[in-house]
This record gives structure tokens, C-alpha cells and sequence, in this order.
């Protein structure tokens, strides 16, 4: 609020979040980026691009000519990966690319993507290696620009910072949150029936985004041996393989070694996170809650209900700081 005289005041809520700038402006891509490989579900080839795109746009699929926001109001339960649908028409397994865009600073960008299929109505992003590493180096070989509107004016770049705690849990499984002055993340998992991979914990505070970089990014997704049939039945990673994901067996440990970090299954987790959490990210804002977030044995579907939870109380961007005059 701007009092008479000038002088700017924040508008107090009791609600979980309250939009703060961050100091930076929004940023897209500086050039195309292009990927094409097969779905980690679907086994089918698809091709992304992620093109440039103008400030306060956010982050959105182009299917089609649809248009499908990366946003927590079009997820749907999808089983092992996260899914966006609108109108009939559904974009799968987008959670490491858009970890990589939301660590990165991507704040605005179109991502073109196209099925192999075009009777498709349902398209997945290609799994690549399992990780978020070739989207975090495309990203980097290309180059982030200042984003511009359609006047031609930078916009600034917002974040959500968490007011007081909050929880959601299912089971013995939890994501939790606590007001912090930056985004902190732990992260537990415990496979006791298989002992490679136990008991993990991982932690990391996302002082910049060379953090994910060196310690997130090239964690890949993983399977446990003995599953593997049984999910290939139902439909699922009818395009996995042992170059896009390490497998483990409960007997023999670890089927494709080397592992790129001895924790390399729970840091992956933390990528998979990053991306579900960046679903709260509107119109070029910060997805990441300024936050000390807490899971344990958490998946995209508990990371989509914590995200759904903070939506439900979110102040609306201009709330916070409201250009108003008092007479």
C-alpha cells in the first residue's frame, strides 16, 4: 500500500504465503532448446522445444496448438510421474524438465511439444537419461535473456514465503514446510526392503542454482528390480532401460552401476520435488516456497497435495505490495 507522501507498506494476511519480490527480474531462454528421445511410460518419441517467451507468461506447454500452463490447477493423478490435462488433452512425466527450468531461472517459457503419434491426445516428455542434466545443459549452452512484456518493460520476479507451517501427510509418508529466509530442502526415503538402498537422507540449501547443478541435476530415476514386470503390466516404463534409470535389485544390490552419488536415489527425489513443488509458480513468479521444506517417503502425489494446499491460501501476486493511493 502507498500512503500519501509515497511511502510503500506491506498488506498483512493471514494466509500460508505472502508474495515478496525477490530482488532479480523475471528471465526466459536466450534460444531454442530441442530434445527428442522416448517417454520413460509410453516408450513413444516425442520432441520439446522451448522457445523464448514474454514476461508475466509463466511457464506453458503448447500441445497442438493447446495451451496447457505448468500449473497445480491442471495436474491430474497420474501413477509414477506428474501430468497436466486440459480440455481432453494431457502432457506426462513433466517433472524433470520443469525441475530443471525452475532451478535454472526459466521463469517464462513456451515448450513446444510434439508425439510421434498425431492421433495422440496424450503426449509424455522424453525421459532422456532419467535425470534433469540435459535440460540443465541446454538451458546453460543457450543462455537466459531478461524477460520484456508486451510494452517492453521488465517485470520483477516474485517468491512465495511460507508464514507458518504447514503439513500434509498420508501413511507414514509427509511433506512439511517451516518459514525460512531462503529455500532449504531435506529429504528422507527408506527401502528396507532393499538394503543398496536403505535408509537415505539428503539436505541442501539452494543458496544459487549451480547448488542443483553440482548435486541434483544428473540424479537419475531408479526402479527396484523385482517391480519391474509387475509395472510394465499394468502400462508403465514401457520405455525404461538401464540408460535412463539405475536399478536395484533386493538380492543382488545394484544391477547398472556406477552410481553418480552414493544417495543418488534420494537426491533424485529432491528432483523430483523441485519440479512438482515449481507447479506453484504463476505468471513468472518463483515457484520454490522461501522455505525449510521436510519429506519423508513422499511422491508426486503427497508433492502435488502440499502444493495444492499452499494454492488454496495464496495471496494474489499484487496483494502484497498494492500500488494504491490514500487520499
Amino acid at each position: 500500500m502507498t500512503l500519501a507522501g509515497g511511502m510503500k507498506t506491506a498488506v498483512k494476511s493471514s494466509s500460508l504465503i505472502s508474495w515478496k519480490p525477490t530482488g532479480k527480474l523475471q528471465k526466459t531462454v536466450a534460444n531454442c532448446i530441442e530434445k527428442t528421445g522416448p517417454g520413460l511410460h509410453s516408450g513413444k518419441l516425442s520432441t520439446v522445444k522451448i522457445y523464448p517467451e514474454l514476461a508475466g507468461k509463466g511457464r506453458y506447454f503448447d500441445f497442438k496448438t493447446n495451451i496447457i500452463r505448468a500449473c497445480i490447477d491442471y495436474v491430474k493423478e497420474s501413477p509414477l510421474c506428474t501430468t497436466l490435462s486440459k480440455d481432453g488433452y494431457s502432457v506426462r512425466t513433466i517433472e524433470h524438465l520443469l525441475s530443471a527450468l525452475e532451478a535454472t531461472g526459466v521463469d517464462n517459457c513456451r515448450i513446444e511439444i510434439q508425439s510421434c503419434d498425431s492421433d495422440d491426445a496424450s503426449v509424455e516428455v522424453p525421459i532422456l537419461d532419467g535425470s534433469a542434466r540435459e535440460w540443465v545443459e541446454g538451458i546453460r549452452r543457450v543462455g537466459l535473456k531478461m524477460a520484456i512484456d508486451g510494452g517492453g518493460k521488465s517485470r520483477e520476479k516474485l517468491a512465495p514465503f511460507l508464514n507458518k507451517p504447514v503439513f500434509v501427510s498420508k501413511n507414514d509418508s509427509f511433506v512439511a514446510a517451516f518459514p525460512y529466509p531462503k529455500v532449504k530442502i531435506r529429504y528422507g526415503i527408506d527401502f528396507a526392503k532393499v538394503p543398496a538402498i536403505g535408509c537415505q537422507w539428503f539436505s541442501s540449501d539452494f543458496v544459487d542454482d549451480h547448488i542443483y547443478d553440482k548435486q541434483i541435476a544428473s540424479s537419475r530415476t531408479f526402479c527396484i528390480y523385482e517391480e519391474v514386470a509387475k509395472m510394465r503390466n499394468a502400462g508403465l516404463i514401457s520405455g525404461g532401460s538401464a540408460e535412463n534409470a539405475i536399478v536395484c535389485s533386493a538380492s543382488r544390490g545394484w544391477l547398472n552401476p556406477p552410481l553418480h552419488f552414493n544417495d543418488e536415489p534420494c537426491r533424485h527425489k529432491v528432483l523430483d520435488l523441485i519440479g512438482d513443488v515449481s507447479l506453484l509458480a504463476q505468471s513468472g513468479s518463483q515457484g520454490l516456497p522461501m522455505a525449510h521444506v521436510v519429506a519423508y517417503k513422499a511422491g508426486h502425489s503427497l508433492h502435488a497435495e502440499f502444493v495444492r494446499k499452499l494454492n488454496r491460501n495464496r495471496v494474489n501476486h499484487h496483494l502484497h505490495y498494492v500500488r494504491k493511493e490514500v487520499c
